[in-house]
This record gives structure tokens, C-alpha cells and sequence, in this order.
């Protein structure tokens, strides 16, 4: 059954989305923000656009969330004029944003209270995935609301895991994100050496590929360190911060161990302070190697 989509946030990966979305034969609206990427593209295929979340809301079966955390998505459905306002009776709010596991449930709260159901479904894999359709969801909620939005959830993703009930699917992208960026840095700080200390580029991410280091992170940074090139890891170094400072936040109101994942953080809070505010986690490597050269040379 074909449904009504309101689409909050269209940029890198919120416009994959709602292009599979579109792609299926769905109505969607998207809210306007300068934070969008063009939306030429989805205009051509049907797409209308909502000046508020209310407005927006009003016209939806079904609320996509894609922005940038916490409070961001708090901001979206509580602010006056906001989602919540405007949310019909049994609509379903689906959050794919990076976000934490106690907004989620404060959020769900919050929806239930308006009329309508929560899940929280944060993605992984990348923008190229999502325009593929071929992205992963992690969700979090009771497994009817799950079974309603999964026809939809399954235009633009290839991989749906029901991890628990609201908040965990929050949970597990903090604990996938960290293993993620930990490795990635972790093979940064080792290419940051190699380039800096004469090691050919190609050798040390031959040697990588055929022992230890082979895997998902070194294929998504060894373009990287041999050429320069960051099409597949367009991914900001400041959200990469974010994600960490989640997932140490939740690790800390557990009394976890976290020691790992804060020198990861202070790695990229260290070198996101010599870079421009939009730099890439790709960026890493180099600019590793030339601190390192700095250091040499001091």
C-alpha cells in the first residue's frame, strides 16, 4: 500500500532516501531547510516540500527523520510549530538519525503522547548506499509498529535488524560507529607513519589487505592514502566527533570501560583544530603524516 512520507532533512544521505522512496511510487513532502541538498531531482519525480514540521506532519502517514542528533531531532518534533503539532492520529515517526538511546525514549514519550509511534532506525553504510536503496537499518521499537513501516523502510534499505525495543537500534549505531571510526582511525595513525617516514603507500597498503589490517576500514581509506581520493568516505570529521561523545556519553551513564574511544575522540579533536570545520574523516590520514613531519622537522 503506497503511503504519505514527510521527509525531514534531504541532505547527503536524506536525499538517497527520498529518491527510493519517490522511486516506489510513495508521495513524499520534504521540509524546506537550507540544509538540503538540491531537490531538483526529487521535484521531477513528485515531490512537494512543507514550509514547518506541522504542516509537514500533517500530510504524512509516515515521518522520516534524517538530521544530525539529538538535539536536532528533539528541536524538529517539539519546537512550536514542529512535527508534533501537526502529527496524525496513529501516524509513525521513524528517527534515522545518529542520535542517543535516551533522547529516543524521551522522543517516543513524546509521540505516543501526540497520538502516533516512534521507532528509531539510525542507518549505516554511506551516501552511494542510499541513493542504492541499498542502505542498513538498525531499529528500535515494538515489533507491530516495525512490522507497519517495514514495507517503506525496505524502498531504501537493504538490511533491516530489529535490535529491541525503542532506543536500542540508537544503541547499536553508537556501538557499530565506534568499532567503524576506531578502526579507521586506527589505520590512520598507522599511514599517517608510513607516509611520513618513507614507507611507498602502495606497500603498506598491500601488506595491510593480505594480513591484519584487511577489512571494511581499509578498503573505504586506502584510496585515501594512495591518491588522495575521498569519494567513498564523505563523511565530516565533526559528526564523526559527535558520534564518539554519544557513544562515551552512553558508555559513561553505564560506567563502562571507554578508554579507547576517547584517545580516538581526542585524535579527531586534535587534528579537526588544524583543519577547515567541514573536513573529512579521510582527511585524517594526511593530516597525521604531517604532524608527524612537523615533528621531525621541530
Amino acid at each position: 500500500m503506497k503511503q504519505r512520507v514527510g521527509l525531514v532533512g534531504a541532505g547527503l544521505m536524506g536525499h538517497g532516501i527520498a529518491l527510493n522512496i519517490l522511486r516506489h511510487g510513495h508521495a513524499l513532502v520534504v521540509l524546506e531547510h537550507p540544509g538540503n541538498q538540491p531537490l531538483g531531482e526529487l521535484e521531477a519525480l513528485g515531490a512537494r516540500t512543507a514550509p514547518s514540521g506541522t504542516q509537514l506532519a500533517a500530510q504524512s502517514d509516515v515521518v522520516i527523520l534524517c538530521v544530525t542528533g539529538a538535539p536536532q531531532v528533539e528541536s524538529v518534533l517539539c519546537d512550536a510549530d514542529g512535527v508534533l503539532e501537526g502529527l496524525q492520529r496513529d501516524a509513525i515517526v521513524v528517527d534515522c538519525s545518529t542520535s542517543l538511546p535516551t533522547t529516543s525514549v524521551r522522543m517516543d514519550a513524546a509521540v505516543q503522547a501526540a497520538g502516533g509511534k516512534f521507532v528509531d532506525a539510525p542507518m549505516t553504510r554511506t551516501a552511494a548506499e542510499a541513493r542504492a536503496g541499498k542502505l542498513n537499518l538498525l531499529v528500535g521499537g515494538d515489533v507491530q509498529t516495525l512490522e507497519r513501516v517495514l514495507p517503506l523502510l525496505r524502498c531504501f534499505a537493504e538490511n533491516v535488524t530489529h535490535a529491541g525495543p525503542v532506543g536500542a537500534g540508537h544503541r547499536l549505531k553508537l556501538l557499530h560507529n565506534f568499532v567503524s571510526l576506531g578502526c579507521i582511525a586506527l589505520i590512520s595513525e598507522a599511514a599517517g607513519h608510513a607516509l611520513s617516514s618513507g614507507i611507498a603507500p602502495d606497500v603498506f597498503v598491500n601488506v595491510l589487505a593480505s594480513g591484519g589490517g584487511a577489512g571494511v576500514a581499509l578498503n573505504r581509506i586506502s584510496p585515501v592514502v594512495l591518491d588522495r581520493e575521498a569519494a567513498g568516505m564523505q563523511f565530516s570529521m565533526s559528526n564523526a566527533l559527535k558520534d564518539l561523545r554519544y557513544y562515551t556519553g552512553m558508555v559513561g551513564d553505564a560506567r563502562g570501560a571507554d578508554e579507547i574511544a576517547r584517545a580516538v575522540a581526542q585524535t579527531l579533536e586534535r587534528t579537526l583544530g588544524t583543519l577547515a570545520p567541514h573536513a573529512l574523516v579521510s582527511d585524517l590520514v594526511h593530516a597525521l603524516a604531517e604532524r608527524n613531519r612537523r615533528a621531525a622537522n621541530a
